[in-house]
């Protein structure tokens, strides 16, 4: 039985291990088939600026597109 999950990112994308683990979640609850919504606030929408430039951890731009290409609903 398929779910809604709803988180919640208010801190920027290289701030802290928040933005990594809301794309864990995401593309964990993605994969079995869930419903995943997110909710960008504050500094939380500088995680999908485009053309971010970061080295040596993950790209929030490159990863929430990925998850949003597979039906990950984002509101700014």
């Amino acid at each position: 039985m398929a779910k809604t999950f709803t988180l919640f990112l208010g801190t920027p994308p290289y701030f802290s291990e928040n933005t990594l683990t809301a794309i864990r979640l995401a593309s964990s609850a993605l994969s079995k088939g869930h419903t995943v919504n997110l909710i960008a606030s504050g500094d939380g929408v500088y995680c999908f600026l485009k053309k971010q430039k970061a080295k040596g951890i993950p790209n929030a731009e490159e990863e929430f597109s990925a998850l949003i290409a597979r039906g990950l609903k984002v509101f700014l």
